[in-house]
């Protein structure tokens, strides 16, 4: 994706200095477009935790960049697996939902244990991440191009009138490497000159809505509108939304949706007023094993803090404001879960199928159990 008609990945290692891994800091967006640097295990932990960077395979990435930089701070030959090992929980532990954390901390551990020289494994660990990214931009650029096809029905059928497409959080280039999940089907319409329209929600109490998926429609010159989050149901109640895209953190093999808290309520009201549900997600992002979303998916609680101020832009400089009463009790779950029967299909990098095992199946059927 392009920032000011320049071209940018959302992680990548500075070429002037392999020991450094860039970022876009989310957390400054959309006041100010900071690159920050990360040193250490311990820089991708915290950029993980505090969410200078989000968005599962956005996470899963930075996962796999967290154990190859800390091959630059190993010293004890005698103590490799322990200090790796300790490395690796450490980076799994900074966000519990999201299932592309652990399976790409787990795959970068596994190949760097091919060998016992740490200038092998550094090459390794810099090879399997940069593979990582790779297999997500892929991911990415199929999943719009199945799922512009679904886009450009409804433009056919309302004889080119817009497609007004309903989004939630930011599961877009920010999250992702590129492309995006849930927007990739929207910048190939776009791209295609098929006219559309995205109601984007603010997403509370973070603002991913606002704040991340309305600057990179922006960038990329797609119409757009910002909506309060509980706006949609009436937005669909009133036939202004042809259908629904949003993303998943973690996806059962069944077909439950762990997605960013909201995202149940929008397909209860997409279900009550007859309008297509869909996911956009890559493999990546699904738990082969697990069924039963709301009993084995953990779901993260966040800073309370993040209810409590509200972070903005005065016209000078960027900063946050309390909007509840002094020591209010708060509660603030990340995540939620859409169980299966409320998705009308899901959208990943090997097709549409429905919300279900044995139609994942059809798509993976390499992950049919012996």
């Amino acid at each position: 994706m392009k920032v000011n008609n320049e071209h940018y990945h959302t992680i990548w290692v500075d070429p002037a200095d392999q020991s450094t891994v860039k970022i876009i800091d989310q957390r400054k967006l959309p006041f100010d477009f900071i690159i920050e640097e990360l040193h250490s295990t311990e820089d991708v932990y915290i950029a993980i935790r505090d969410m200078h960077l989000r968005g599962a395979p956005l996470i899963g990435a930075a996962g796999a960049f967290g154990i190859y930089l800390a091959t630059f701070h190993y010293r004890d030959p005698g103590e490799d697996h322990d200090y790796f090992r300790e490395k690796a929980d450490y980076l799994i532990s900074s966000r519990p939902t999201a299932v592309n954390l652990s399976v790409c901390v787990e795959r970068s551990m596994q190949a760097i244990s091919q060998t016992d020289d740490i200038e092998n494994k550094k090459d390794i660990a810099l090879r399997t991440a940069l593979e990582i990214v790779g297999e997500e931009i892929n991911n990415c650029q199929r999943i719009g191009e199945f799922g512009v096809s679904l886009i450009e029905a409804i433009s056919k059928k309302k004889k080119g009138e817009a497609v007004n497409i309903l989004t939630h959080c930011n599961a877009g280039w920010l999250a992702c490497i590129d492309y995006g999940t849930a927007t990739a089907p929207i910048y190939f319409a776009h791209d295609k000159g098929v006219n559309v329209h995205v109601w984007v929600d603010e997403t509370r109490p973070r603002n991913q809505g606002a704040r991340l998926t309305a600057w990179e429609l922006k960038q990329h010159g797609v119409p757009y509108s910002v909506i309060t989050d509980n706006e949609g149901g009436l937005l669909m109640q009133q036939g202004m939304v042809d259908m629904v895209i949003v993303g998943s953190d973690r996806t059962t093999r069944t077909g439950d949706v762990a997605n960013k808290i909201g995202t149940y309520l929008k397909a209860l009201a997409a279900y009550d007023n007859n309008i297509p549900f869909y996911v956009a997600l890559p493999s990546s992002s699904i738990d082969w094993n697990i069924s039963d979303g709301h009993k084995e998916i953990p779901i993260e609680q966040r800073d309370t803090n993040e209810v409590r101020f509200v972070e903005g832009f005065n016209g000078n400089t960027p900063g946050s404001v309390r909007i509840t009463p002094v020591n209010a009790p708060v509660v603030n779950h990340a995540f939620d879960v859409t169980p299966a029967r409320l998705v009308t299909g899901l959208i990943t990098e090997k097709g549409i199928c429905k919300a279900s095992e044995s139609s994942l199946l059809e798509l993976f059927p390499e992950k049919k159990k012996e």
